[in-house]
């Protein structure tokens, strides 16, 4: 039982590491976005029609699977470059725009579901090639099925969060990424090309949890849709940035902690449907546990970016 629950808490909680390690790459640039909910359902759409499309073509697992993450990454990062041209060239408020797009992105999922639905049409066939074992058929000790008995996407996740972990703290685009989201000015004045940065981290973040509302619905749903889901994980992959404190590597432990706790009611027995939704808010009020408990301790490697959510306005350097 604990190797099954445990199993569970990895799968979903990889919804949450792709839109904590998008939003992480983002807010290192210096800007909050709350659209990353919506982005995640623009990616969802994207990867169930990239998935599908080299499906019906008859095209192997890899080319499905890599079809699928293509779709979703063009449609979240389209998304991230909108919300780049509104805040960073355009100076619109960050806050304003981002929840403008988790409002469109939902509504446009929404739709698009009814629309899919009123025409037939389902990812059940597609979401084969990505909830099989990546390591094919493993024993069933503990540790293969823990560990062993994921799709690709689960695998993908984890090494997405660890290459962008080493980027930020070993590479000189990193600390170049870091160092706009800390002081732009300074950057600007060093030499670094604070808009670039801005922009290509807002695309690349996007695309990333973009990854995570694809993978949702074609591993975790098995190709069904379940319109208003992904805004809700999208709010916790939010969360789950100030939970594992700004810091990739922290949140791949941070995502399965979130995904248990998301799960927990479905094992727990002996309450009501009420008590159980109200277990589901566990999260966001560890979230907040959290954040009150790095205020006291204000170290700058537990505090956010420090020009986190307020724009850059060259001129004035």
């Amino acid at each position: 039982m604990i190797a099954t629950i445990l199993k569970e808490a990895i799968h979903l909680g990889m919804v949450f590491l792709y839109g904590a390690t998008g939003e992480t790459i983002i807010e290192k640039s210096g800007h909050l976005n709350l659209g990353i909910p919506g982005i995640m359902c623009f990616g969802a759409m994207g990867g169930c029609f990239g998935a599908n499309l080299a499906a019906n073509a008859n095209a192997g697992a890899f080319a499905v699977i890599l079809s699928a993450i293509f779709f979703a990454m063009l449609a979240a990062g389209g998304m991230g470059l909108l919300y780049g041209i509104f805040t960073i060239s355009l100076r619109c408020n960050q806050n304003v725009t981002g929840l403008v797009i988790t409002t469109f992105g939902s509504g446009v999922l929404g739709y698009w579901s009814s629309k899919m639905g009123s025409e037939g049409i389902t990812f059940y066939q597609s979401s084969l090639y990505f909830t099989k074992p990546m390591f094919g058929n493993v024993g069933s000790d503990w540790f293969s099925t823990i560990f062993l008995s994921h799709g690709t996407l689960v695998y993908v996740a984890i090494i997405i969060a660890v290459i962008t972990a080493l980027i930020l703290r070993r590479t000189r685009t990193g600390l170049s990424l870091v160092a706009v989201g800390e002081n732009p000015a300074a950057a600007d004045a060093a030499g670094i090309n604070v808009i670039k940065y801005k922009y290509i981290s807002s695309i690349i973040g996007a695309a990333i949890a973009g990854v995570g509302g694809a993978f949702y619905y074609l591993d975790c749903t098995r190709g069904s849709i379940e319109p208003g889901v992904i805004e809700a994980m999208g709010w916790l992959a939010v969360a789950l940035v100030i939970f594992s404190l700004w810091r990739p590597g922290i949140g791949i432990f941070g995502s399965i902690i979130f995904g248990l706790l998301y799960i927990l009611p479905n094992y727990v027995t002996g309450i009501g449907f009420a008590e159980k939704e109200i277990m589901k808010i566990i999260p966001y009020a560890v979230t907040a546990l959290v954040l009150i408990i790095i205020s006291f301790f204000n170290k700058k490697e537990t505090q956010p970016p420090a020009s986190l959510g307020l724009p850059y306005f060259r001129e004035e350097r």
